[in-house]
């Protein structure tokens, strides 16, 4: 079995759309596209480069690998192209996309379905990064095996979020945590089952 890992960069109220540029998602008029920008010190780099450090395939929306291809092979010598570049891409599309990225597959049929196929298999670990939309079908399909989440203080009121309506309700077990020099709090958690409830009355 292979295990399916998120990592997703948010702000203090959930959102997930364009933390890295201008342009990459501005859907519903959105603004604030290079929210994460500034925050980004050498401590999250080493973060980053542990989780690219083994052997791993992505699973992308269409919208995030349109963004990665569009820069990564052509930029081989930038930290972390070349492990990006090798790595399969299983793409997520209702369409027929061009995928012009070496190693890139479309997920025939269901993406759910197709998913956990793909985690059935042996091979390295599967890894999501972006992709808010393709999260959200993840999560409601219980495919999800890790969260890595890299939680800016930032709060912007509006935006796609990671939690949206409609997620359905899980407890989450922290199994890993740092700060970095910027304040930016990387959490990686679990699923922990069902929401316990509990009165302090």
């Amino acid at each position: 079995m292979r295990r399916l890992m998120v990592t997703a960069f948010m702000t203090l109220d959930g959102v997930v759309q364009a933390p890295g540029g201008p342009g990459e998602d501005d859907s519903g008029g959105f603004p604030f596209g290079g929210w994460s920008f500034h925050f980004w010190d050498e401590q999250m780099g080493q973060v980053m480069a542990q989780v690219m450090g083994k052997p791993f395939d992505l699973v992308l929306g269409r919208r995030t690998y349109d963004i990665f291809a569009a820069y990564w092979p052509n930029a081989p010598e930038e930290a972390g192209a070349k492990p990006l570049n090798d790595a399969t891409k299983y793409v997520a599309s209702r369409g027929t996309p061009s995928l012009t990225w070496d190693r890139s597959v479309q997920i025939e049929g269901d993406v759910a379905e197709g998913v956990a196929r793909l985690k059935g298999e042996d091979g390295p670990e599967l890894q999501v990064h972006g992709s808010g939309n393709l999260i959200q079908t993840l999560m409601a399909n219980g495919l999800i095996d890790e969260y890595r989440l890299w939680t800016f203080p930032v709060v912007l009121g509006a935006g796609k979020r990671l939690f949206a309506d409609g997620t359905i309700p899980s407890a989450l077990r922290l199994t890993d945590s740092t700060v970095s020099t910027t304040g930016v709090v990387i959490g990686t958690y679990e699923p922990a089952g069902d929401v316990p409830i509990g009165s302090f009355a």
